[in-house]
């Protein structure tokens, strides 16, 4: 990003050796960060990771209380892929008539860009299509496969919309539209 203060960001906290939720051994590291994101502000990236059964947990909130909200950008070209996008646990991701990431306590907050956004759904779609069995169900894999690529290249248009009852997510562009949930 920038120069200007390398995104305002201290040297995480961070716990080590702690009991981990899942294996219950000594091996789980928390992480605290905070950091300074153009246009949304100071938030904190929270995660826990165990080195021993690589149990992971992220999240992202914002320093300030934020209002629901509700993000909606039309995808319409290649340059779009640089779009960042912020998404708490609490936040679902629609790539709309393609895939949806829903939010809740089983999901992971995340800092990306619109076209990290398109390869956690080509993962799970090449994911399923490999260990498919049902013939129309990898052809119809393989086409949204190709949908997904001409997404990425700006030859086919597509809407990305965020909600978020917490307001720790969002679309950073003039191009989306914010409005309430």
């Amino acid at each position: 990003m920038g120069d200007s203060k390398k995104e305002d960001m201290k040297e995480p906290s961070k716990l080590e050796e702690q009991e981990c939720p899942i294996c219950h051994k000594k091996t789980l590291t928390l992480m605290e960060e905070e950091r300074e994101v153009p246009y949304f502000g100071k938030c904190f990236i929270f995660s826990m990771t165990c080195s021993n059964c690589r149990y992971h947990k992220a999240d992202i909130e914002s320093s300030e209380k934020k209002e629901p909200a509700k993000y909606t950008l039309d995808i319409d070209s290649e340059d779009d892929m640089k779009i960042r996008v912020i998404r708490s646990s609490e936040g679902t991701i629609n790539l709309v008539r393609i895939a949806k990431i829903e939010g809740g306590s089983g999901s992971n907050g995340f800092i990306t860009n619109v076209e990290g956004i398109i390869n956690r759904i080509r993962h799970q779609v090449e994911a399923l299509r490999d260990s498919e069995e049902d013939p129309a169900v990898k052809k119809k894999a393989k086409n949204l496969l190709k949908k997904l690529t001409k997404i990425s290249w700006g030859q086919e248009k597509a809407k990305l919309v965020i909600e978020d009852p917490t307001g720790n997510s969002a679309i950073i562009s003039d191009k989306a539209v914010k409005s309430r949930i």
